[in-house]
């Protein structure tokens, strides 16, 4: 073999396959979850998925309080989609509100919390007067607004309590006073066993509930103590249990708890078992939109509080599975938005938010499925009833305006906006800059030409 000029044997070039990346070695499966970790950790993933999630949420609650309600409109002599107009119109102005609050400061949140609380007092105080509050089921928490139209005040209360709760525990970590235990509590438990009083003398035990989650939810935020937390979650209890005790219908509702048989008289669980019948008859994937049989008078409040028992009859366990996936969807990026903020406000706006929807949705649908008792709250979003749809709304756009709020999403939501004139010189700099005098210029010989001009 002749050598090389170095004296050196000549390389063998071999002409086999190039190697292999090491990427391509590598577990599809691996790789896919890699990408979607990757895009579950971007900037904008909270703000799209409160964003989505909501939409999807409010607009499936549409088609199914059309789908349950149109019996129960026929019934009481009214046009079948006399519930679905009612509940499209409360959406409409609900979208209002979210896209107000989504482009709301936070400064502005914030001012809105006293004026927001003081109009709850006042319209929970005006429930109590005679000839003004209204009592649908047993409880009076309406006030009627003429006509068809009423409103419930308590549940404005709940937003009224997460952002005057939020900006005072905001204010007092400020001053560094929350290690002191009575700043923690006062007048944060005060005001909100206040608010849960007004709710009471109206009977509605199951928005005391949720208001006294959201207190819980604040606090835990807030750091509080072990042995102050069971203190509080010991009174609460002690009252709850009273409140219970002290009531034939409340004892009659935790009796129905995995009840299979209707039953009669006080101890009569109709409504809780035709829910499970309900979700029983729907197998996988329903029986179709619009053909359950239970919304024909065998199921109480079809489209309001056991919406969500339709649902699976209707839609079956794909469609049951997608609502509870959405929910915890949107838990994930409240918590999410909660979890990377730097701001106290925001992490406890954004808690309490994310706590009152939650805790609402778990009720709803645990009374539906027969593990809890019947609280007679809405699914969020879903079912129907414009005076608990309005806050929840605005609640959305709070925790959208939040997840712009963040330093990276901001940055990204920048990037894909219009790049022309200015915007597009203040996202590229000085090489940019010259993009708009270079399209004007061009514009003009264009205009030459056309005119004749050379």
């Amino acid at each position: 073999m002749p050598g090389s000029r170095t004296g050196r044997p000549p390389v063998r070039r071999t002409t086999g396959r190039p190697p292999v990346a090491r990427a391509s070695r590598e577990n599809p499966v691996r790789r896919l979850y890699i990408r979607a970790r990757k895009a579950w950790d971007r900037p904008l993933t909270a703000y799209y998925l409160i964003l989505g999630g909501s939409l999807l949420i409010t607009v499936l609650g549409l088609v199914m309080v059309y789908s349950a309600s149109q019996i129960t409109a026929l019934q009481l002599s009214l046009p079948g989609s006399y519930f679905f107009r009612k509940q499209f119109l409360a959406a409409v102005i609900g979208g209002v509100l979210l896209l107000v609050a989504s482009r709301m400061p936070v400064k502005l949140h914030r001012a809105l919390a006293y004026p927001m609380l003081a109009g709850s007092v006042f319209l929970m105080i005006l429930v109590q007067v005679p000839g003004i509050g209204v009592a649908i089921n047993g409880n009076q928490n309406w006030i009627s607004l003429g006509g068809s139209f009423q409103i419930q005040p308590s549940e404005f209360g709940k937003l009224a309590l997460v952002l005057w709760g939020a900006d005072l525990i905001a204010r007092k970590e400020d001053k560094r006073l929350l290690m002191q235990w009575k700043h923690m509590l006062v007048p944060l438990v005060p005001v909100a066993f206040m608010l849960l009083g007004l709710i009471m003398l109206g009977g509605d035990m199951g928005t005391a509930i949720i208001l006294t989650a959201i207190l819980f939810g604040l606090l835990w935020l807030a750091g509080a103590p072990t042995r102050l937390f069971v203190g509080v979650l010991s009174i609460a209890g002690m009252l709850g249990v009273i409140l219970i005790k002290t009531s034939p219908n409340r004892m009659a509702r935790f009796s129905c708890i995995g009840a299979t048989e209707p039953g009669t008289g006080v101890t009569s669980c109709w409504q809780a078992v035709h829910g499970i019948y309900a979700l029983a008859s729907g197998g996988l994937f329903g029986s179709g939109l619009g053909a359950s049989v239970e919304k024909w008078g065998q199921l109480p409040e079809a489209h309001t509080d056991f919406i969500f028992a339709v649902t699976g009859e209707e839609l079956g366990l794909a469609g049951t599975l997608s609502v509870l996936a959405l929910f915890a969807a949107l838990g994930y990026a409240g918590i999410r938005v909660a979890g990377r903020t730097e701001d106290p406000f925001v992490r406890y706006a954004a808690g309490g938010v994310t706590t009152w929807i939650t805790t609402q949705a778990v009720i709803n649908i645990g009374a539906v499925l027969g593990l809890l008792p019947i609280a007679g709250v809405p699914l969020p979003l879903f079912s129907y009833g414009g005076s608990a749809l309005l806050p929840t709304m605005f609640a959305i756009g709070l925790l959208i305006a939040f997840a712009r709020d963040d330093p990276a999403a901001r940055a990204a939501l920048a990037m894909r906006q219009p790049r022309f004139g200015r915007k597009r010189a203040a996202v590229r700099g000085s090489v940019g800059a010259a993009g708009p005098r270079r399209w004007n210029t061009m514009r003009r010989r264009a205009a030459a030409r056309s005119s004749g001009e050379r």
